[in-house]
Order: structure tokens, then C-alpha cells, then sequence
């Protein structure tokens, strides 16, 4: 790349930065961009960035809120942030293969370092902020990282006891943290060479090389490291971006993302976003989800079904307190939007009456979301059917889809037209992926997207690779070309009587009572399945308070007799939709949510069921053992 930065100059020298932002860098930049786009197509993931430079240059390409107000990094300033902090990895020593650990809450940083580190041939290691100091001290050493960028105080104190033992070269900070070297060190480190010496780097890394190596959260036992090329997150973001980005403006749309970086589901999607030149906005934390919505009013974003699960009962419960007349109202319009189905002519009565109820109650549910979503993308776990139906009723189109850390991850999915979602399915196959059905029902994909295999574990890899195709794990069928999934192969169980039992649809249908919050069906070698019940607590203490149940705790209201009948009468209503030897036949009630931190789901909100089983080993025995006495 041809370059003009021959100059020296003093950092602090604000009329010369001005005029090195303005002239002299994007001069740089537009170099190498118009080269990318003569001689090569986008192979490597740090292309993405470059092309956005060239095709939609934005001004608020990343975004994040320090000291409540946003700070907004325009294309030009991230590539001349990530080539500074790729001369500093290199003057530490950093070479190609050699290992990078991430591990914040997303902010514009971690972009930084994620890009930085690709283009000299390096391997980023994200991992999720909330694992446990064991877990990061296996990583750590399991995957060999030389150097460390952590986020916050909390994020340094759980690193710095996992390296204890280690030879960890170096770690860094994203926060200002008193003792700890700061990121921008390492930006700064080199700012005397010349950014034409990242070419001789870039021009090294190939499509089949190492990206990065990505730990699953892991359901049961230790994570694996699965590695990922630039091949496999290319292919995958070039065709996730024309079916997700359908209703999207290039250059003009917002997102907001708030799902974890470190999970290949966002992190595929930012590329996507990069791509598609769309603004990618950081929420300020789980909690500010609602505000920064309202704020951004962004265009798109990633969720998983349970945040749209939590948004749906939080609306429904609002409706509970409205007059009776409001109520009513409220009410029509929800039995009407639950009997949606987007894929077919509802009829000209229905229609009149969806427009009536989209203008007078569901036009709320939009501002609530920023009043601009054109589409939400779903992924990581199942999404109840009645929330797609009356998500799309609202116009809010929530496309569905799916795929694992192993392929990278999209397989397929649903798109924000008509013509291209069913409800309950994932959706359509993507270009380039292969999908067959096992003889046993198991999904098999082949295609691009799919991992270079397990680091360090030839046996494991092996387990799950036959030939070119990989094994979901997952059972499902395709219909008039929709793929649906139906359950996890290794959650399935067999009672005492032989039949087969997919705990999973049968959770997600309890969900769908507003009493209900959390699930797991069991049963396995027992005559019957039963269940664990987590209510929703919110929902459970006003009806309890509705009905003159007094209550102090939520101990006390699963052990009223009353809240009993009720949650049975929920459970015998999705009973209805089960085979007999299906049906639950007792449950326990739990009074303390499951959560990440506590243990009982991944990161991504799965159940871990070998935990809960043992967490509630007593429990679960006294319903057995009941039922046998």
C-alpha cells in the first residue's frame, strides 16, 4: 500500500491531527481500500472494516457511552486505532498464532483489539465476562495466551487470580484502573513506525488461517475450544447480511447490540453490520437495554427468546393494571396478534381489525422499542411460536434463526418478509451451507462456515466430523424447504417404559404462561417426565395479591396451596398439546430464579441440566419417590 504518513509529529499538536484525520489518513485508507476492492474480494475478517471505509463510511461507526455521554468513532478513526494497536502488539513481541485474550462487556475496545490482532496474524481468545476464575484459568492455559485485555476492576481481580500460576506475559485494561497498564499503551507503543509495515502482515493471512478460537459455554464438562478461519466468519456474515439486511438502509441504519462479543452469534453479526454499513451502538449494560433503545431508536438488533420472552410478560403484566375498558382493549388486540401467521392472506376482516389494533395498542410496543425496529434478529435457543406471531402482528418482524459456535454460527433462517419466515421453523438453509437429515433425525451441515475442529482435541473433533459433515447434535425436519428443530439429541430421555421424551418444546410451551418463567422437564429411566417450576414471580405476587393470598416471600407463595392450583392448572393447559406418556405428571416449584451467575444456565441462557440436577437432586428424588410409594 502506497502511504503518505512520511511525516513526524507531535501527538498533542491538534492542528496537525486535525489535518492528519482529515487529509493524510483517509488518503491511507482510500489506498488500501481501492486495492482491496481491484484485486480481491472480502476473505479476511478484518476486510470488513476497509470495505465500510470505501462503500459507507459512517460517523458514528461504533459507539459507547462513557460518563453518560457517547463517544462516537467514525470508520477512519477505528482503522487508524486498530493499525496503532497492531504496531503495539507487534513491538511486544506479539507474532502470527500466537494467542490474545478479550474479555469485557461490549465497547468500541474490544472492536479494537478483535481487529488489531487479525490483521498481523495473531488468534483473538473472547471469553464471556461472567465464567468463573476455574474456568478462565483453564483457557488460559488450554489455549496458551500470551497477553490479556480485560474491561473492568472486577474483570482484572478475576485475571489476575486465574494467571496467577501462569506465564502470562502481559495484561491490559479497557477501564482507567490504578496499577494496571491501560489499552492505549499499547496503542501508543509504536506510533513512530509506519503503518505500511502492516502490510507486509495482512498480506500474509489467508482465508483458511486462524481467526480465533472461541470456548463453548458448555452445558455439561469443560469447554471446548472450537477454532474458527477467516473462511468460516466471512462466508457466514457474506450470507447473513442480504437476507437479514432486507429492510435495512446501507449507510443510514442503527443497531443496538448487547449480546456478548465473545459469542460468535454477535460478533458474526458486527461483521454483518460493518458490511451492511450499519452504526453499531453499545448498550451501557443489561439494565439500560429499555432506555438506550428508546434513545438510539436503532433500525435492528440481535436478542435471545428469553430477553424477548421478559419483554413480552413485563407488556402483558403492564396490561393487567389498564381499566377495565383499556384492558379489553389491550386483550383483543393480543388474542388477536397470537393468532398471526405472516406467511398467509389472514383474510380482509382480520386485517381490518389487526390495522385497528396495531394503531391503538401495538403502535406502544414499537416506541417502546424505539419506535424504528424493522427486524429482530432471534438466535441461541428456541423462540415460542406466540411471541414470533405476535411480534410480526405488531410489525415487529423477530426472524428466527440458527446455528452453533461450530458453524460459525449461522445455518439458517428466517428473513423480515413474508415470503421468506414460517412460523416455527429456523428458516431457510443458507447459500453455501449444506444441511441433511440423519437417519436418526439428526441435523448434519457441511459448507465454509463450519470449524477447523476442536483446539487440542483430534479425538473430540472426530466424534462430531463425518467426512465433511458435522453433527448439530440437534433433531429436526425440513418442510417446504424451512428447517425446524425439534430438540436436542443428547436432552432427549427415555422413561422406565421406553418412550422417547424432547424435554425441550415441552418447557417452551409452559413458558408460554405468564405464571411460568423458567422450566426442565426430567424423567429419564422414571415411569413419567415431571418437572421443576421456576414461576415468574412479578406476575405470580399480583395475582396473589389480587386474590387476598398474603405472602412475604417467595417461599411462602410456592408453598401456597392456592399458587399450587394454579401453576397445575397452567401445566394441565399445556398438557393438552402432549401425547399421554409426554405429560407432566407432578412438579416441584423453585422460588429462586436461574441464572448465569448462579450456575444454572450458560452464557447464553441454555439450561445446564446436569447442574440443576444435582442442585436439586433432593428434590427431584422426593417426586419420584413419592410417586412410587
Amino acid at each position: 500500500m502506497t502511504c503518505c504518513r512520511r511525516v513526524n509529529f507531535e501527538i498533542n499538536d491538534k492542528t496537525f491531527c486535525a489535518f492528519y484525520f482529515r487529509y493524510v489518513l483517509k488518503i491511507d485508507i482510500l489506498l488500501y481500500t481501492l486495492s482491496l476492492n481491484i484485486y480481491m474480494q472480502i476473505t479476511r475478517a478484518f476486510d470488513f472494516i476497509y470495505y465500510q471505509q470505501e462503500t459507507y463510511p459512517q460517523n458514528d461507526c461504533l459507539n459507547f457511552k462513557v460518563n453518560g455521554i457517547w463517544r462516537n468513532y467514525a470508520t477512519h478513526e477505528v482503522i487508524d486505532i486498530v493499525n496503532h494497536v497492531s504496531l503495539g502488539l507487534l513491538k511486544l513481541g506479539v507474532k502470527p498464532g500466537d494467542k490474545v485474550a478479550i474479555i469485557s462487556p461490549n465497547r468500541p475496545e474490544w472492536n479494537f483489539i478483535d481487529l488489531a490482532t487479525q490483521q498481523i496474524g495473531a488468534v483473538s481468545v473472547p471469553m464471556y465476562p461472567t465464567i468463573t476464575i476455574e474456568d478462565y484459568k483453564y483457557i488460559f492455559e488450554h489455549a496458551e495466551v500470551k497477553i490479556v485485555f480485560a474491561g473492568t476492576k472486577e474483570l482484572i481481580e478475576k485475571v489476575n487470580e486465574a494467571t496467577a500460576s501462569l506465564n502470562i506475559e502481559q495484561v491490559y485494561s479497557f477501564d482507567e484502573i490504578e496499577g494496571v497498564d491501560h489499552w492505549t499503551k499499547v496503542r501508543d507503543m509504536n506510533r513512530t513506525e509506519d503503518v505500511d509495515t502492516l502490510d507486509e502482515y495482512r498480506n500474509q493471512i489467508n482465508e483458511n488461517d486462524l481467526l480465533t478460537i472461541i470456548y463453548t459455554s458448555g452445558t455439561t464438562g469443560r469447554p471446548k475450544g472450537v477454532m474458527l478461519s477467516h473462511k468460516n466468519v466471512v462466508s457466514n456474515t457474506l450470507a447473513v447480511a442480504p437476507r437479514f439486511g432486507k429492510l435495512l438502509v446501507r449507510g443510514e441504519s442503527k443497531s443496538l447490540s448487547f449480546l456478548p462479543l465473545c459469542h460468535v452469534y454477535e460478533r458474526t453479526g458486527l461483521y454483518y453490520f460493518m458490511y451492511w454499513g450499519v452504526s453499531v451502538y453499545y448498550a451501557e449494560s443489561m439494565d439500560t437495554i429499555a432506555d438506550n433503545l428508546r434513545e438510539i431508536k436503532p433500525d435492528t438488533f440481535h436478542t435471545v427468546p428469553r430477553l424477548l420472552e421478559k419483554v413480552y410478560d413485563k407488556i402483558i403484566s403492564k396490561g393487567y393494571e389498564l381499566s377495565t375498558l383499556g384492558r379489553k382493549i389491550f386483550f383483543w388486540a393480543v388474542n388477536l396478534g397470537l393468532k398471526y401467521d405472516p406467511a398467509r392472506d389472514m383474510g380482509w376482516w382480520y386485517n381490518l381489525q389487526l390495522k385497528i389494533a396495531n394503531k391503538v395498542v401495538f403502535s406502544k410496543w414499537r416506541e417502546a422499542l424505539g419506535g424504528n425496529v424493522k427486524m429482530i434478529g432471534s438466535g441461541a435457543a428456541a423462540l415460542q411460536p406466540r411471541l414470533a406471531r405476535i411480534f410480526w402482528a405488531a410489525n415487529i418482524r423477530v426472524c428466527e434463526g440458527y446455528g452453533l459456535t461450530e458453524t460459525s454460527p449461522v445455518i439458517s433462517a428466517n428473513a423480515p418478509t413474508a415470503d421468506a419466515v414460517r412460523i416455527g421453523s429456523v428458516g431457510k438453509i443458507l447459500e453455501g451451507v449444506k444441511v441433511k437429515i440423519a437417519d436418526d433425525g439428526e441435523i448434519l451441515c457441511s459448507g465454509p462456515n463450519v470449524m477447523l475442529g476442536y483446539f487440542k482435541q483430534p479425538d473430540i473433533t472426530a466424534e462430531v466430523m463425518s467426512g465433511e459433515w458435522f453433527h448439530t447434535g440437534d433433531i429436526g425436519v425440513i418442510e417446504d424447504g424451512f428447517l425446524k428443530i425439534t430438540d436436542r439429541k443428547k436432552e432427549m430421555f427415555k422413561t422406565s417404559g421406553g418412550k422417547y421424551i424432547a424435554p425441550q418444546p415441552m418447557e417452551n410451551k409452559f413458558k408460554e404462561s405468564i405464571y411460568i418463567d423458567q422450566a426442565m422437564v426430567m424423567g429419564e429411566g422414571q415411569k413419567f417426565p415431571s418437572a421443576l417450576i421456576v414461576p415468574n414471580f412479578d406476575t405470580l405476587t399480583e395475582w396473589a395479591t389480587k386474590n387476598g393470598i398474603p405472602s412475604t416471600s417467595n417461599d411462602d407463595l410456592i408453598k401456597n396451596e392456592k399458587v399450587l392450583a394454579l401453576i397445575q392448572k397452567e401445566i394441565d393447559q399445556g398438557n393438552k398439546d402432549f401425547g399421554s406418556w409426554e405429560q407432566i405428571k407432578k412438579f416441584e416449584l423453585v422460588s429462586e430464579t436461574w441464572g448465569v451467575d448462579t450456575g444454572e444456565l450458560t452464557p447464553t441462557l441454555k439450561l445446564k441440566r446436569r447442574v440443576l440436577n444435582k442442585k436439586f437432586e433432593k428434590l427431584i428424588q422426593s417426586i419420584y419417590s413419592f410417586a412410587s410409594s
